[in-house]
């Protein structure tokens, strides 16, 4: 899939785990999981608002357009 979620690079970066952004953020694991995955059919924009805004980045900190080749 050309989209790539790069969600754990950036928890990595600000050091904090899934259990933590999921509490901060009122997501649940599960569905973080997914979304960290790269499993995600689709995110709301309010979701990616809370993430950027816990996680103090912007949208393509996590979301990442990639060409196939």
């Amino acid at each position: 899939m050309p989209i790539v979620v790069n969600l754990d690079v950036m928890l990595a970066r600000r050091k904090m785990s899934l259990t933590e952004l999921s509490g901060k953020v009122g997501i649940t694991m599960s569905n973080l999981s997914i979304l960290k995955k790269g499993k995600a059919k689709a995110i709301r924009f309010s979701t990616l608002q809370a993430i950027c805004e816990v996680l103090d980045c912007q949208p393509a900190d996590i979301l990442e357009y990639r060409t196939e080749e």
